[in-house]
């Protein structure tokens, strides 16, 4: 049985891939920060007998690290690493503390460096392996009001096209599967990094923000797509680099290759909500 290990499993996408892998042949092992929140994942897999497994990982810490993917190799090699984990938030680069910044990319992108390091070297010799990164639309298209979080998913971006290229000679596959908004705990687990003011220049900037993800949360995209989406990554036989998750990270796929970038930065100007909405619906195919 392949094995496949996806980080940040408690709730969300992390623990639906988890379990929608394990139903189509793989031993998943869940790693996730803080074992006490995998009750979840253990019920839902214990009511289907599902070779599930909650480990203690903590992408942050590479000592973590080490010990989890030690942990898996005992029981053999790895052959699908998801790299899920992953922290958000949402704050005018102005406002947001250079340490909440710092944790962003240390979450979002060495995170998944450190367990991509923790694998690499057996898939290159094996001359098989999958790696997903779970990066997003933001990582797409870069937005104003989260721009830590943007930029750290655009590095992610960055990594797994140019590692596609590094292992491809290997016969290691790499994908990146980019999500948008997707109803998960994700905008919970992220209020503290989350900054409205009605008070603030940059309150426009906030609101517009916050509709885009509003029109998100009325489309009710489950995690169970994204889920589809990586099991199709690894499976396909018509590779293909990125997998944008829902009608917003397909509008801003769209839009990579038809919208100036010029175009997209005057949408910052002074406009009628009207108008924003009327350009935001041409340029992504999204109703605000």
């Amino acid at each position: 049985m392949d094995i496949a290990v996806v980080t940040g499993t408690s709730t969300g996408i992390g623990l639906t891939t988890s379990l929608h892998l394990a139903r189509n042949g793989y031993r998943v092992f869940a790693g996730m920060r803080n074992v006490a929140k995998g009750e979840a994942l253990q019920t839902a897999a214990a009511e289907e007998n599902l070779p599930v497994e909650v480990i203690q990982l903590d992408i942050c810490d590479q000592a973590s690290v080490d010990a989890a993917f030690a942990t898996v190799k005992a029981s053999g090699p790895v052959d699908v690493l998801v790299n899920n984990a992953g922290i958000g938030g949402a704050s005018p680069l102005e406002l947001t503390p250079e340490d909440e910044h710092r944790q962003m990319f240390e979450t979002n992108y060495f995170g998944a460096v450190r367990c991509i390091q923790a694998v690499l070297p057996e898939m290159r010799e094996r001359g098989s392996g999958c790696i997903v990164n779970i990066t997003s639309a933001v990582g797409l298209q870069a937005t104003p009001n989260q721009i830590p979080y943007s930029a750290s998913k655009w590095a992610l971006e960055c990594l797994g096209e140019a590692l596609a290229h590094e292992v491809y000679r290997f016969g290691v596959r790499v994908v990146n599967v980019e999500p948008g908004v997707i109803m998960t705990n994700i905008f919970e687990n992220s209020a503290e990094q989350t900054r409205y003011d009605k008070t603030s220049p940059y309150q426009p900037i906030m609101r517009r923000n916050g509709k885009v993800f509003a029109a998100g949360f009325q489309r009710s995209v489950p995690p169970d797509l994204v889920a589809e989406a990586i099991l199709d990554s690894i499976r396909t036989e018509n590779y293909k680099l990125r997998w944008p998750v829902g009608p917003d990270a397909e509008g801003f796929m769209a839009a990579r290759h038809t919208v100036a970038a010029e175009d997209w930065i005057a949408m910052g100007a002074d406009l009628s909500d009207e108008e924003y909405n009327e350009k935001f619906k041409a340029y992504f195919g999204i109703a605000l």
